[in-house]
């Protein structure tokens, strides 16, 4: 069951955190705070909690438009490391990025796995240019998909609109692989929850953005004048805000059921059911804050255009959170295939 006045404590204390550290919060800082190791075992040094309060710190980061490597050097990489076979070698790693000592990033997808080498290539990846190690999703012979750490990938950095975001391209050509896991359970259930699980959390950052920009919003049309009274008296500006009130509240209710899906998510069915809460998630969620995003610069006027306003930061932000990890297009065909 989830603790909501666990998640408001949490979430009080990430946004306080952000605010003081408007430039972003280095890695050090993740650790030290516990974030990184939030769903690692306690035998790992985790705190062994759920994906649902990993989601209130992804909400508080894209609240405040945090430069972090938060995404791929905590969410998706512990998430991986979790569905694995638990060996010394996996068990060890997952202790280290716990402890924020190693700093690991995911490759999704991509590139195949034949006679013990890497041949493929994967396009932004989240943090893996800072990364100690990368953890590639492959294919072998077999179409089984394995994770394998080798060394000798080429990481190209591949620069995006959103500047508070760290992707690059991944090479792999013969590399020999030095360590191989496998999935616990079905490979192919374990890969799809980790795809569903990014685009939540893609998800989840654009429900705090979004909601950032309402809020910024709201208080601005209550200062600013125009023919001697506050702008937001006016009817046009009242439905306009009204609009961005209902885009965030539904975005909340798709994120929110998408988060509870996949932290209580035990079998293929639940992971079925989550994977369709994750897109429609995804889908809305990303696509409103966009929306959100742009009448947020439209409504502060001329001064919304400039970079002291700092609404720049969150549109782009949202417009890579839209593309990345599936656009909504993607999600809403892979709904349609579903209740089709």
């Amino acid at each position: 069951m989830i603790d909501r006045d666990i998640h408001d404590e949490l979430r009080s204390v990430a946004g306080d955190l952000l605010s003081k550290n408007e430039a972003g919060a280095d890695w050090s800082l993740l650790a030290e705070a516990g974030w990184v190791g939030l769903e690692a075992p306690e035998d790992a040094g985790g705190a062994d909690v759920t994906f649902a309060e990993v989601a209130v710190i992804l909400q508080e980061m894209g609240r405040s438009a945090a430069h972090t490597s938060y995404l791929g050097g905590a969410v998706l990489s512990v998430g991986t490391l979790i569905a694995l076979q638990p060996n010394a070698s996996r068990d060890g790693l997952l202790t280290d990025v716990a402890a924020g000592t190693v700093r690991t990033a995911v490759v999704p997808g991509g590139i195949r796995l034949e006679n013990n080498r890497l041949t493929g290539r994967a396009a932004f990846v989240p943090d893996a240019e800072c990364a100690d190690r990368l953890l590639v999703i492959a294919t072998d012979p077999g179409g089984t998909p394995v994770v394998a750490a080798a060394d000798g990938l080429t990481v190209t950095p591949q620069p995006v609109l959103d500047e508070t975001r760290r992707l690059a391209g991944v090479t792999a050509d013969g590399v020999a692989v030095r360590e191989l896991w496998r999935f616990s359970g079905d490979p192919a259930v374990q890969v799809r929850r980790l795809a569903d699980r990014a685009a939540v959390a893609v998800a989840c950052d654009s429900l705090g953005l979004a909601d950032a920009m309402l809020a910024a919003t709201v208080s601005y049309t209550k200062v600013r004048t125009q023919f001697g009274r506050p702008i937001g008296s006016f009817q046009a500006v009242k439905h306009a805000c009204a609009d961005m009130l209902v885009q965030v509240c539904v975005a909340r209710q798709l994120v929110n059921a998408a988060v509870d899906a996949l932290a209580g998510a035990s079998d293929a069915r639940d992971a079925a059911d989550a994977s369709a809460a994750a897109s429609m998630a995804k889908s809305y969620a990303c696509a409103a804050a966009v929306d959100v995003a742009g009448k947020a610069m439209q409504l502060h006027g001329g001064i919304g255009y400039t970079w002291d306003s700092g609404i720049h930061v969150y549109l782009k932000r949202a417009l890579l959170n839209r593309s990345l990890f599936g656009s909504p297009a993607e999600h809403r065909k892979q709904l349609a295939r579903r209740y089709s």
